[in-house]
Parts: C-alpha cells; structure tokens; sequence
C-alpha cells in the first residue's frame, strides 16, 4: 500500500514538473495519452476481464445496493450541482468524480491491506460489475450528454456516447462471445497494464492541474472549492455510509464493498472529461483530492 501511495505521489509530481517545464507540449502529449488509453488500453483491459469473469457465482445483492448507493450520489451531485448554478460541462464533471471511483489499482490493494487477502475476490467483483460498468454506461452517458464536444443535437450526443466508448464495445464483445475466451497469457498483461495505468493516470492529474493557472499561478495543490468540497463529502462519506445504511437494513456486504464504496475519484474519470469537454479542473482536484485523503488515511492504518 505505501508503494501504491509513493507511485501516487511521484506520478503527479512528474506531471507537474513536466507541464511547468514544456508547458503547452506537456498538455498535448497528455491528449496523446488519453486518446490511446481509450482507443486501446482500455478496451483491451474490459474485453479480458469481463469475458473471464465468473458471473455466475460470486455477484452477490450487495453489488445490487453498490449500484444503488453509486445512482444516489450521482443525482445528489446533480442536485447541489444545480444549487451551485454550476454551467453543464461543471455538472458531469462533478457527477462523474462523484460515481466513478478508484477501485482497481487502489481500492483492491487497500481492502487487501485493511482486511486480508480473502477480501480480493469481492473487491474484484465490485470492481468489475459495479464501478467498470458505471465508468463505460452511466459516466459516458453523462459526458455526451453534459461536455462540450459531443455536438449539440440529441442525436449527435447520442452518437458521440458510442463513437467515443470503444472500451463498452468491448464490454459488449467480452459478453457476446465465449465465456474465457482470453487465455491466461492476456489475463497476465491486463494485470501488468492495470498498474502501468496507475502512474499514468496522476502523471495526468499533475499536468492538468498545473496547467490551470490563475494571474500566473499555478494552482496546485488544486484549491478546496465548493463542488470539490461536494464531491469529497459524496464520494469519501456519504457513498460508504449508504453502503452501510442500506446493508444494515438488509443484509450482510462484504467489508471490501464498504471500503470500495468509499474509495476516491478514479482517474477514468479524466478520461470521460477529455473525450466529451467536461470540466478538467473540477475533475482533476477531485481526483487529487480524494486521493490524497484515501491514501493519507490507508498509509496511516498501515503504519499502525
């Protein structure tokens, strides 16, 4: 877990240098990256996983509450978005930090951390069927919907949300054909890949972050500003806290759930902000942010 916190760290640190030290080419070597992230990393990363997945055996109801507790705080984004007086790019943004989090590459090894290696299986479940498909259905919807480049009709937004989501046509793919088509070989390199993306993602973060400026400052650490404020309190507090509200009223989670439940804003979600135009700034110090507090939190359990 400290090593996930200091590749954290290190990552977004390089990207802030990078974009202070190359400046407008940085920024365009981060719209490089996230056009192959999403035209091939990430469809090759949902077609492996989903097409090996079990889905017989391990879902589980609690996966059915995730989603609940994950469309909950998403309209509860929309709502304070819209007290806010928030324009629309601003609103996706904050729905998508708030319903997309990172539950792979850092919410799988802190439930392994927190609560043991029997916890893996049901944060990898949670990770898959839950916070995957929110990322590929609801958060790019939202980003066709809400962003500045997914045209101006209904119809250009729709076809915008297929155009620009090759990895759910991959999801589609994974499900239509064979179960366990992908031999072990591809299992190997999504594992590799998925870490690779962990660097990647906050080098990202640190760019855009840098790159926003204010009379010749950069504004990083990112300012605490009241949607980023919201989207803490949505993503950190009040989605954990529903998981165990509504577990409690029903029946017994996992412990991974809860914990995924209240893991911080995913790096997915810059992917979303890049395709369609939603508000880089707002998703950005989301995801450092509730990172930071994730990994302070995780880092200070583990030492104890």
């Amino acid at each position: 877990m400290i090593l996930v916190a200091l590749a954290i760290v290190a990552s977004t640190v390089v990207g802030v240098a990078a974009e202070r030290r190359w400046g407008a080419q940085a920024l365009v070597t981060t719209k490089w990256i996230v056009r192959v992230l999403l035209w091939t990393v990430l469809p090759f990363v949902a077609f492996v996983t989903i097409n090996r997945l079990d889905l017989g055996g391990g879902v589980g109801g609690g996966l059915v509450l995730a989603w609940i507790v994950a469309l909950v705080v998403g309209l509860l984004a929309w709502l304070a978005a819209r007290a806010m007086d928030l324009p629309a790019p601003s609103t996706g943004a904050l729905i998508v930090s708030t319903i997309v989090a990172n539950t792979g590459y850092l919410g799988i090894p802190l439930c392994a951390a927190l609560l043991g290696s029997d916890a893996i299986g049901p944060a990898v479940a949670y990770d898959v069927l839950v916070n995957t498909l929110l990322f590929l259905t609801v958060g790019f919807a939202i980003g066709a919907g809400m962003g500045t480049k997914a045209g101006e009709t209904a119809r250009d937004r729709i076809r915008s949300f297929v155009v620009r989501n090759p990895p759910m046509l991959a999801v589609i793919l994974a499900l239509v054909l064979p179960h366990d088509l992908a031999p072990d070989v591809l299992h190997d390199v999504v594992e590799l890949l998925v870490f690779v993306i962990l660097p990647v993602g906050f080098f990202i973060v640190g760019v855009t972050l840098s790159s926003e400026t204010e009379e010749g400052a950069a504004t990083f650490p990112p300012p605490m500003t009241r949607p980023v404020a919201v989207s803490i309190g949505l993503r950190l507090v009040l989605a954990p806290a529903l998981m165990f509200g509504l577990s409690a009223l029903t029946f017994d989670v996992p412990d991974a759930y809860i914990v995924e439940a209240g893991m911080a804003t995913g790096v997915n979600a810059l992917v979303v902000g890049h395709a369609y135009g939603l508000d880089l700034r707002l998703t950005s110090a989301s995801v450092a942010w509730t990172t930071a507090l994730v990994v302070a939190g995780a880092v200070v359990v583990a030492l104890v």
